[in-house]
């Protein structure tokens, strides 16, 4: 059954990468809404079965912008509707935010950018199987809001412990970028390849070796956990 997810994105350029194309693949249609350039939320968010709050450089913490005001409030409804919402990076922080929990950045001003290690636990295991690595690039993390069920956590003494957590049946949230494909890789290379000098960021042979390590096992787990989010079968 073919339906209809609502993307939310925060840059002009910005794009819905590897979500876009296994929704498409799923015979799903995506529509792109940008509140934080001024593009109005559709009132009838209703008639969506899914939404995606995607990631970008901003803060979860930004009140200033009237776009994360606008999305704080559209996650808000959608969750008292009750239907798959997926939050990632920071839409993760964002419904993080929503549920009451703190969004932050590190002490030590320390950043994950490139591939990490991820370690599944509960439920989490089931969902993200196969994973041992996934991509990152934030410098803020959250904590685990109240009443949400803990998925997935960094590694031991890692920088960020929170990675993945539900709530219900249909909020799911990951600090990593499933999105991430080999051209959106690039162009965050070419756009913010300074970022890689912070402490923290993993080198460019991290970020190019992982493409051939770590992407096609993502890949194919975002593919397949779509369906089963959508399914409200996580």
């Amino acid at each position: 059954m073919s339906r209809r997810i609502l993307c939310v994105l925060h840059q002009a350029h910005s794009t819905t990468g590897q979500v876009g194309i296994a929704l498409r693949q799923l015979g799903h249609h995506a529509q792109i809404v940008r509140p934080l350039i001024g593009q109005r939320i559709p009132r009838q968010i209703d008639r969506f079965d899914g939404l995606i709050v995607f990631g970008g450089p901003m803060s979860a913490n930004d009140d200033h912008l009237p776009g994360i005001r606008t999305e704080l409030q559209l996650i808000e409804r959608w969750m008292r509707i009750d239907r798959p919402v997926w939050g990632i990076c920071l839409g993760a922080q964002l419904m993080a935010r929503v549920l009451g929990a703190s969004v932050y950045t590190h002490p030590d001003d320390q950043v994950e950018i490139g591939w990490y290690p991820m370690h599944p636990v509960g439920r989490g295991k089931r969902i993200f199987g196969p994973l041992t690595h996934v991509y990152q690039w934030h410098r803020e993390g959250f904590e685990l809001p109240h009443g949400a069920i803990r998925l997935a956590s960094g590694v031991v003494g890692g920088l960020f412990r929170e990675q993945a957590y539900l709530v219900g049946q249909h909020a799911f949230a990951t600090q990593f970028h499933p999105e991430m494909h080999p051209k959106m890789m690039n162009r965050w290379l070419t756009r913010a390849g300074h970022m890689l000098d912070l402490p923290g960021a993993m080198d460019i042979d991290n970020h190019r070796g992982g493409m051939t390590r770590y992407y096609p096992k993502q890949s194919q787990w975002l593919k397949r956990t779509l369906d089963r989010w959508l399914s409200s079968n996580l």
